[in-house]
């Protein structure tokens, strides 16, 4: 059982995680259960927070953040890192994308906010990254920036978010335990009907395993059916994707299109030696961590997942033309895959019961999921368990 008082089952403003309610999760997470776990990775964050009652376009409520990940956190800004990507369903944006799957690298941060931000995300993050030092003669950056769409809750339309919370979230990234639930880019989204946001979870690989720590940060804001260790919760606590349709069916059908919409934005991090080809192939297995939780991966959905290594140095500039570094083998991915699945499930599931409560546009109202009938089902099915 995990010590409810440690950075695996709380959060640094002390929410509960999964781990706090006892989820039984396999594998063993890192020492802040956090991507930042991956050694160099630094996240930062900006919440914007401000209004309430009616909408009025352009004045709010501004519900709604950005939150930002550096692959080699301040040491080694302008060094590139290895990567690949996936698109499970293509409603949505990852700038720098065409680019990652070119060039199988990335530079910079990865940047995430709302949907009709993600304009002022890139343009600021170009910014930023032609100011730092060293960058004096860039004339070319692919801006990475991820979005998911929180108009439920916020103004999205009064494009709140100013280049200079971009650049305030990428100031603020630091390594550590790491923020989760209604903050930075998940400050106005939801996740199975309750309140979704920011989530973030670690695995660690046995020595025998290679030792390599696989990480994932979510920005979670989609449907489907609630599942948490093989408990139907979404079911039992009434919230589940297609609800009034199956309840109250009109004649000849109705609308099936919105109650399992959303999108998911994930980014995996890891410290083993990974080529380009085999992070897109890391990229791909996050998705079973998405179906675990209960994603269908709906119509509307938009589900993006970047993954990167920190493990080596990418030749550019003037450097030697032959890039030297270790590569894990095929048949050592395995492990990595599990971890990546593993992590990306549990990071779901911290989004969810790390968010709070929010209110926003037109009064609409995303609810945190009861802890308490949460902590219940997870008890009865731990019960039921032979």
């Amino acid at each position: 059982m995990t010590d409810p008082r440690s950075a695996l089952a709380r959060t640094p403003a002390g929410k509960l995680r999964g781990r706090g309610l006892g989820i039984p999760f396999d594998g063993v997470p890192g020492e802040n259960n956090a991507i930042t776990d991956v050694a160099g990775v630094a996240v930062g964050y900006t919440t914007l927070i401000d209004g309430d009652g009616a909408l009025e376009i352009g004045r709010g409520p501004v519900r709604t953040g950005v939150t930002a990940i550096l692959p080699r956190g301040r040491v080694e800004l302008a060094t590139p890192v290895f990567a690949g990507s996936h698109s499970l369903n293509g409603n949505g944006e990852m700038t720098g994308q065409l680019w990652i799957e070119e060039a199988g690298r990335m530079d910079g941060p990865i940047v995430l906010t709302n949907t009709l931000s993600v304009g002022t995300a890139v343009a600021a993050t170009v910014a930023w990254t032609l100011r730092q030092p060293g960058h004096e003669d860039v004339r070319s950056v692919n801006a990475v920036v991820g979005e998911t769409n929180d108009g439920f809750l916020n103004d999205i339309r009064g494009f709140h978010v100013k280049a200079e919370d971009v650049w305030a979230a990428i100031d603020a990234a630091r390594g550590g335990p790491v923020a989760e639930g209604s903050v930075g880019a998940g400050t106005g989204t939801r996740l199975f009907a309750w309140k979704g946001g920011i989530g973030t979870s670690s695995r660690v690989l046995p020595e025998s395993l290679g030792g390599f720590t696989v990480g994932a940060l979510v920005q979670t804001n989609f449907g489907g059916i609630l599942t948490v260790d093989g408990a139907p919760v979404g079911e039992l606590l009434g919230q589940y994707a297609f609800k009034d349709q199956l309840e109250n069916a009109p004649p000849g059908g109705g609308d099936a299109s919105a109650p399992g919409d959303g999108s998911c934005m994930i980014v995996l991090a890891t410290d083993a030696p990974l080529s380009p080809r085999n992070l897109e192939r890391l990229a791909r297995r996050a998705e079973l961590g998405l179906a675990r939780t209960g994603s269908f991966v709906s119509n509307g959905t938009g589900d993006f997942i970047i993954a990167f290594s920190t493990a080596n140095l990418v030749g550019d500039g003037d450097t030697p033309t032959r890039v030297v570094g270790e590569e894990v083998r095929n048949r050592a991915m395995s492990p990595l895959f599990l971890a990546a699945v593993e992590a990306v499930e549990e990071a779901v599931y911290n989004s969810l019961t790390a968010a709070t409560s929010v209110i926003g546009r037109d009064g609409n109202v995303a609810e945190a999921i009861p802890i308490d009938r949460l902590a219940e089902i997870l008890a009865a099915q731990n019960d039921r368990k032979p």
